[in-house]
């Protein structure tokens, strides 16, 4: 016997340890030697990462593919791991270091506190593995790879050096995002852009004549880094800006360090910000320093990597510089300090022309917090030009597709101007680059220490020491190696050679260029084959008012607490079911609770074919079923399959959950159980009864197998118990896709079809005219065929039992004050005169009708102010859009009810 409810608690571990026994998920299995093979590559979670709300939509949608694919005979690799996240993990351990009051990295030694990390990763990292697992993932966990793995560094080291050979890979000073706190370069998807109220100061510097005498003119430049200015090397004015003309190409006398620097006519300065004149100041941020190299400026850095002020021994500073001493004295001050400082030297000295508040966008480090500085140094960088022409080619040739299809323009977008990839990064955690030094300064690049001293040895001809390079690689280097490093390349892997080039890969929008356009760029620059041939790109996961989640906000949901309280299944059906290509998920708790319902539902549903004798038959053929209902639920059966198949070869999750929840719940459980009732429970043809009792066990094992990819748990769990008594049942993660192609029987759907709309409609029909619950009415069908007839006398108890009727009649014309219903080609009328005042409804609807438009007509007035769109909260503007769509539904459906009661008759 059953249990009376799903405890998915008591269920989930024991149904995970059977999958786990069982080798479920394991790829190259022997049973499919000769299945197709269909390969995952899973966006590696960070090894200091937990369980959150993007990993749970990601690994879901991955597992529903993954499963679906499984269950259609197909060799299925999921190919788990995790990315070591450098800049993450070496945060991670030196706050454990400072915590555990143990020396910090530095006195320990890079040596020793990489011991440290990998000790910190094999006693607490990779905790995000066991919850995928608690999610349901299906992976082939056996073949779990860590991009610092010793045949993950071997593809590493190769890729660095082969691309240095070619004259990719190479050196140069550059500006980059630096973070002063950790002391490095950081990618742009590590730098968060945070509003900050500050100040625009703006500053006077004084023209000067050829001779450089200052000439009693100014240029006044507004700027919100007043600190930065020590380091100008130009004044910029827009070409077209007649108030500048006559200055462009003149001198001014930078304040406070006596240094002449050019005023150059350049687009970038815009006539109509401060005051249509820019200090240019290559060293310290990204656009000046495209300026400065357009007109021939030499940057000059005067931050150090703590970003404090480097005046003293700064022999780019001092060139061509008269500093005053109090200049000068600004040597080691932080830029916070310095600020201050050089506003109130400018004040003094009678230069500060104004003080504005200014709100503007601030690069803050994601991890650390501190403001991002741009920064000149010596990095190592990869140019991805060449390698970007061919990943644009790919996707114009189709070998690659991305799911939207609308991320393609995008992609093309950034490749397009796709600039050259600082690949370097001065931590201690990571793949330390390949790269080794003599004292001279000569470079040696190999793959192994022992392969630099043998090229320098040849070089020299003699044994030199040599220095490796400190830098690591950017954690984006080894991930764009991902698809094929996993499968054992450089080696020859059988592997590599079943499952690459893989194919689909599940990954997040935000992600596309950072790691989606490398590994296109590098695979087929490497491989010479493009790494997946679809690209699912899904949205984002907000709270249920539409708003980012952030711990700041406290709106976090912990998809680990949902899971303990509603189980997997209701977590995952959810995700899947909101997933709605090009849209962010509002996830609301009281959807995962009913969808835990839809679990219960269906539970529930099993259970009381249980208890009216509804067992699998080994005998049962679906396709010899001969009684209407039953052809009926099967036919029903057949058109679901068909589209959650096509749903999910099409990657429209949302519209796969919507057609296997509809036929679950709506047909199955609400329709199909309701209406066997009778035959289960009642005295009549025995042949009938058993037909009845396993055709629904029949469905109740296609409906485990069409929800397994959504719900795997639960249908397991029912698997097993429904499949007790059958010989070598086995698992149904390894079972087959459901098959009912040939069940379709438009006769029985035309049959059971009519019963369900007329039930459907009249429950509209009373809901909508505030009929009384308990009341009971007449039918009345007007003119009916004979067909039309004999359906209504085979179901007439069946009619009046669902839809609360007094009776049914037939008539030639409807009743008078009569609703009339329109049902596949039958009229029914419903007479309401003495139960409803029909007078009383119309105004009603006509009163509520009157409040919808008017709100509607409130919500565009809103959506078509430019003002309001652009400056309200995105999920503000969407919650509007959703109530006036909403709106509208309703309207329809006043609509429709007010066109059965006008004038108290049908029209």
């Amino acid at each position: 016997m059953m249990d009376k409810t799903f405890d998915p608690a008591a269920v989930e571990a024991r149904i995970a340890s059977a999958w786990e026994a069982g080798d479920a998920f394991k790829a190259g299995r022997a049973d499919r030697a000769g299945g197709e093979p269909y390969c995952i590559v899973i966006p590696p979670p960070n090894v200091t990462g937990s369980l959150h709300m993007g990993h749970a939509l990601n690994n879901t949608l991955q597992d529903i593919l993954c499963r679906f694919e499984r269950m259609r005979g197909r060799d299925v690799l999921w190919q788990p791991g995790m990315d070591h996240a450098g800049i993450a993990t070496q945060m991670v351990v030196e706050r454990r270091l400072a915590e555990t009051q143990q020396p910090d990295r530095r006195a320990l030694g890079r040596e020793a506190f990489v011991e440290k990390v990998w000790a910190w990763k094999a006693e607490s990292g990779g905790a995000i593995v066991n919850q995928l697992k608690r999610l349901g993932a299906s992976c082939d966990w056996s073949r779990e790879r860590f991009t610092m793995d010793e045949g993950l560094s071997k593809a590493v080291a190769k890729v660095f050096v082969d691309l240095h050979a070619q004259g990719l890979i190479y050196r140069d000073k550059r500006l980059v995002n630096w973070d002063p706190k950790f002391q490095t370069a950081i990618s742009d998807l590590e730098v968060q852009q945070v509003e900050v109220k500050g100040h625009l100061w703006h500053f006077d510097y004084p023209v000067v004549d050829e001779a450089g005498r200052e000439t009693g003119e100014v240029i006044t430049v507004a700027t919100t880094r007043p600190e930065t200015m020590l380091g100008d090397t130009a004044v910029a004015v827009h070409p077209d800006d007649e108030r500048y003309t006559a200055l462009v190409g003149r001198r001014v006398r930078l304040p406070l360090v006596g240094r002449l620097i050019s005023i150059v006519a350049d687009d970038y300065s815009d006539p109509e910000k401060g005051t249509g004149a820019v200090k240019i100041t290559p060293a310290h941020d990204f656009n000046d320093f495209e300026v400065g190299r357009r007109h021939g400026c030499t940057p000059i850095n005067v931050l150090d990597t703590e970003a404090r002020i480097t005046l003293s021994g700064n022999a780019a500073f001092l060139a061509d510089a008269s500093p005053e001493p109090e200049a000068l004295a600004l040597d080691g001050l932080s830029r916070e300090a310095a600020r201050k400082a050089v506003v109130a030297l400018m004040e003094e000295r009678g230069r500060l022309r104004l003080v504005e508040p200014n709100t503007h966008a601030v690069p803050h480090g994601d991890r650390s917090g501190v403001v991002i500085e741009p920064y000149l140094t010596d990095q190592w960088y990869l140019n991805v030009k060449p390698l970007a022409e061919r990943a644009l080619q790919a996707v114009r040739d189709g070998q690659t597709r991305f799911i939207p299809g609308n991320y393609e323009k995008i992609f093309f977008q950034w490749l397009e101007n796709i600039e050259p990839w600082c690949i370097s990064r001065q931590l201690w955690w990571g793949h330390q680059i390949p790269v080794w030094y003599d004292e001279d300064g000569g470079i040696f690049v190999a793959q192994s220490e022992a392969e630099a001293l043998a090229q320098a040895e040849a070089k020299h001809g003699r044994a030199v020491a040599l220095r490796r390079d400190d830098d690591v690689l950017d954690t984006w280097f080894s991930s764009a190696l991902w698809p094929f490093s996993t499968l054992g390349w450089p080696d020859a892997t059988p592997e590599l050679a079943r499952f690459y080039p893989t194919n689909t890969l599940v990954t997040g929008k935000d992600i596309l260029f950072f790691w989606v356009a490398r590994m296109m760029m590098v695979g087929l620059h490497v491989t010479d084959r493009v790494p997946f041939d679809t690209v699912y790109l899904h949205t984002l996961v907000r709270d249920a008012a539409g708003a980012k989640m952030s711990k700041s906000k406290g709106n976090v949901v912990d998809p680990l607490g949902l899971i303990d309280q509603y189980g997997a299944d209701a977590l995952r059906f959810t995700l899947a079911a909101l997933n709605a290509p090009g849209r962010d998920i509002k996830l609301a708790v009281n959807r995962v609770e009913g969808y835990r319902n839809f679990a219960t539902k269906l539970w529930n549903a099993a259970r009381f074919a249980e208890m009216n004798g509804c067992a699998l038959r080994a005998d049962y053929r679906p396709d010899a079923a001969t009684e209407v209902l039953n052809r009926w639920a099967l036919g029903e059966a057949a058109r679901a399959v068909a589209a959650v198949t096509a749903a999910l070869e099409a990657y429209r999750f949302d519209d796969a959950a919507a057609a296997a929840y509809r036929f679950v719940w709506n047909v199955f459980c609400d329709w199909y159980l309701e209406l066997a009732k009778p035959v289960l429970q009642g005295e009549g043809d025995a042949a009938s009864k058993a037909e009845t009792q396993a055709t629904i066990a029949f469905l109740i094992d296609q409906i485990a197998k069409l929800l397994h990819p959504f719900m795997p748990f639960l249908t397991e769990e029912l698997w097993a118990i429904k499949g007790e008594a059958l010989p070598d049942r086995g698992l149904l993660a390894l079972a087959s896709w459901p098959d009912l192609a040939r069940l379709d029987d438009p006769a029985s759907e035309a049959e059971i079809g009519w019963v369900v709309d007329l039930v459907s409609e009249i429950r509209s029909a009373r809901s909508e005219t505030s009929v009384p619950a308990a009341a009971q009415i007449p039918l009345v069908l007007v003119g009916a065929d004979e067909a039309a007839r004999a359906r209504a006398e085979r179901w007439g108890d069946t009619l009046i039992r669902l839809a609360r009727l007094s009776e049914i009649g037939f008539a030639a014309a409807p009743p008078k004050n009569a609703v009339q219903l329109l049902v596949r080609g039958t009229v029914a009328a419903l007479p309401l005169e003495g139960i409803v005042d029909l007078a009383a409804e119309v105004a009603r609807l006509r009163k509520e009708e009157a409040k919808g438009r008017a709100e509607i007509a409130k919500i565009e007035a809103k959506l078509g102010n430019a003002d309001f769109v652009a400056r309200a909260p995105e999920e503000v503007v969407e919650e509007n859009r959703e109530r006036r769509d909403a709106e509208a539904a309703r309207l329809e459906k006043i609509g429709e009810a007010l066109a059965r009661l006008a004038d108290g008759t049908a029209t």
